[in-house]
């Protein structure tokens, strides 16, 4: 009996295998399928991660148009030899989101599946500092090189996300 369920298991492995695991987005939107209607308004935020300020400052609303669940090579990250990603200049933190999710150097490559949202964008709020360059997607009126326009579309990872409704 023990040996029919190891050759079971072994047998079963090579199956497992070929199918790419499910990061945390895509879970998302089986767990709350309702949260990500087309429709449905959503928030992506950033900030507010600090000690006094812990409410997020910076803020892009907008509606579900789409949310699919892709799966996707990930590939090892972009890096700038002699800088961590809190020096990068705007052009290389971009690259780097848009590389993002990936994989560090060292660790092999890999396909996942992402939960995928497009949302149709109606308002933001972006950091215009300097120094906030190479925080985040949103900057200076712009999601990663993008201007930021009423009614455009992007694409977000869903876990990214939250509802409207607070």
């Amino acid at each position: 009996m023990r040996l029919l369920l190891l050759l079971l298991s072994v047998l079963a492995l090579p199956a497992l295998a070929e199918e790419a695991p499910l990061r945390a987005s895509a879970r998302l939107l089986f767990k709350h399928p309702a949260l990500l209607q087309p429709g449905s308004c959503v928030r992506y935020e950033e900030g507010g991660s600090g000690w006094i300020l812990t409410e997020p400052v910076f803020y892009l609303r907008g509606e579900v148009v789409a949310a699919d669940v892709r799966t996707r090579h990930l590939g090892v990250c972009p890096q700038v030899a002699g800088k961590e990603i809190s020096q990068y200049s705007r052009d290389e933190f971009v690259r780097h989101a848009q590389a993002y999710p990936c994989v560090s150097p060292g660790v092999p490559e890999r396909d996942e599946q992402l939960g995928m949202v497009r949302i149709k964008v109606r308002d933001w709020e972006t950091p215009h500092a300097k120094k906030a360059a190479n925080m985040g997607r949103l900057y200076r009126g712009a999601f990663l090189d993008r201007p930021l326009q009423a009614g455009m579309e992007i694409e977000l990872e869903a876990d990214l996300l939250s509802s409207c409704e607070k």
